[in-house]
């Protein structure tokens, strides 16, 4: 739609200079393909809107490329040639292919998005999973937009929850190896102490003195330590590579915690920090109008914040980075306050660029998972399930695939259906996952999305060829005109996507368009029509098969030829 824009800003401009920028959609088509809102120009020229409105309608006239100009209120409404936009859309697609929707609002600029951050106590849950899924589908799109994007993760190895699975094994493990995948054997060690703890509270003194021989250097305790925690890694890494999720960087807090904890020292000597009376290092916060924050125990021990400061100082001296992206549950957005309230308080002069991505919980009909009381949902025992689920339903659908086929198409499937539940849902609120629903061929899933690239491919299949120009003159049927607007729409639902930090824009923009094509595919013929039609349907759906493919590959989802 750039080209149009461009119409607009130079009709306009000839009363009052603005930028492509300042042009809206409209929520409704009726009101037009964009609306350029008065406010602003009424201000600088200290005009009520509405004038200035009316003025521009009647200064900005009809064009090669616009075809009405209206004034609503303090709204300037611009209907453009829908029979101009296939000639533009269309061939850039063709030519552009696999880049089409990429931009450069991100040009020269570099973020850092921390995600995933498990602690190394237990495997990934089913809250993991929307964070992995949020981290890694936003660093897609704001790659997708030209940004130089790095994807970190932050592995919480130490602290006093890793001693409850350790001191659990220690106690009742008979130096078993994992017979099971090797995360979730030293998660089951960890439930294990909280089971055992309700009657024996005293564990919990033993698991902080564990901690504490792990900070002194205990070579016992270090032993055991790297030993489970390599079983937890191994476990991790098999969930990320089912998952498709990637990271360019890890950083764990046991690398990071000691020189952290000597900066704390240094900075409560300057009087930046305090003391309690039982000799507790903390954060005063209280003036900010926020809690204050505990960084050392008074047996000496840190907190997590502690790696937290140190990181993001290493982060930054490291990338020269714009922006450095934290996707946390909502659970922490107090920590975050005053995390970066610290930043403030110790002179740091990137608070700025730090942005906290909050995202709601995940619940099940069964309610809010609980780890430590063992009922978590799992993140590998829900990829089975819902790979399960698609296998069950492939072979209801289709009799006579080789179970080769069917497990390439179950995985394929299951887990794009997971992933577009997840992103599809407004990142900020809390959402309900519901296995069977997200599976399902009808209705807003990613099954839906993929359905329509696997109907789109069996047509042109069929046909036997792919076209690079047809007579784009012949698409003028109402359900043709608003698939070419919804393929010009995919650029600027990427750059919203990539400048609010909602994946999920992505998401609802590719169920629009596999609805509409379904629209279409019900209103209107494609190989049965006469030739030059055919040929310029042809190319219309590859073309949005093309723009399929693209969004979902920046969820991370596979497009299949054949469902």
């Amino acid at each position: 739609m750039d080209e149009f824009k461009k119409e607009i800003v130079r009709l306009v401009s000839k009363k009052y200079p603005i930028s492509d920028s300042m042009l809206e959609t409209p929520p409704d088509e009726k009101l037009g393909d964009f609306a350029l809102p008065c406010f602003g120009l009424a201000k600088e020229a200290k005009k009520d809107p509405k004038i200035i409105a009316e003025e521009i309608a009647d200064e900005a006239k009809e064009s090669e490329l616009i075809k009405e100009v209206r004034a609503v209120g303090p709204y300037v409404n611009f209907f453009v040639k829908k029979d101009k936009l296939s000639e533009l859309v269309l061939p850039n697609v063709v030519k552009l292919k696999n880049d089409y929707g990429k931009s450069l609002i991100g040009k020269d600029k570099m973020i850092v998005v921390e995600f995933s951050a498990p602690n190394t106590n237990k495997p990934q849950h089913l809250g993991h999973i929307r964070n992995n899924l949020l981290g890694m589908s936003f660093s897609n799109i704001l790659e997708f937009s030209g940004h130089k994007t790095i994807r970190v993760n932050f592995i919480n190895d130490r602290g006093i929850h890793i001693c409850k699975s350790m001191l659990a094994y220690k106690k009742w493990g008979n130096d078993r190896e994992p017979d099971v995948k090797s995360d979730h054997f030293v998660g089951n060690f960890y439930v294990m102490f909280n089971l055992n703890a309700q009657d024996k509270p005293e564990l919990e003194d033993e698991a902080k003195e564990m901690l504490k021989k792990w900070e002194e250097g205990d070579k016992e305790t270090l032993a055991l330590w790297r030993k489970m925690n390599n079983w937890v890694y191994k476990g991790f890494n098999d969930t990320y590579e089912k998952l498709g999720i990637r990271f360019d960087n890890t950083y764990y807090e046991s690398e990071i915690y000691e020189k952290g904890k000597k900066r704390i020292i240094e900075w409560l000597e300057k009087g930046i920090f305090k003391k309690t009376d039982d000799g507790a290092i903390y954060a005063p916060l209280q003036d900010f109008n926020l809690p204050d924050k505990i960084l050392i125990r008074s047996d000496g021990t840190s907190l997590y914040i502690v790696s937290d400061i140190e990181l993001a100082k290493i982060r930054f001296d490291e990338y020269k980075m714009d922006k450095l992206v934290y996707v946390v549950a909502s659970e922490q957005n107090a920590y975050f306050q005053q995390l970066f309230k610290v930043f403030d308080l110790i002179g740091y002069e990137f608070t700025n660029k730090c942005f906290h991505m909050s995202y709601g919980m995940v619940f099940l009909p069964e309610g809010k998972m609980k780890s430590r009381e063992g009922n978590v949902v799992d993140a590998d025992d829900l990829m089975d399930e819902i790979i399960e689920l698609s296998r069950e339903d492939l072979k209801k659908r289709y009799e006579g695939l080789s179970d080769i086929e069917i497990e390439k198409r179950a995985k394929a499937i299951g887990i794009g259906a997971l992933k577009f539940f997840m992103l599809k849902h407004d990142h900020l609120k809390d959402m309900n996952y519901n296995p069977k629903e997200s599976i399902s061929f009808e209705g807003e899933t990613g099954p839906y999305v993929q359905y329509a690239y696997a109907r789109i491919s069996s047509i042109v299949n069929k046909f036997g060829k792919i076209l690079d120009k047809a007579d784009y003159s012949l698409l003028r049927a109402e359900e043709e005109k608003k698939l070419v607007k919804l393929i010009a729409d995919f650029p600027e639902a990427v750059e919203e996507s990539a400048r609010n930090c909602r994946p999920e824009v992505v998401a609802r923009y590719l169920l629009d368009l596999s609805h509409a094509f379904n629209e279409f595919y019900q209103a209107c013929q494609v190989l049965a029509e006469d030739e030059e039609l055919k040929k310029s349907r042809i190319l219309l759906i590859n073309c949005v098969r093309q723009v399929l493919k693209n969004g979902l590959g920046l969820l991370g989802i596979e497009c299949l030829d054949e469902m």
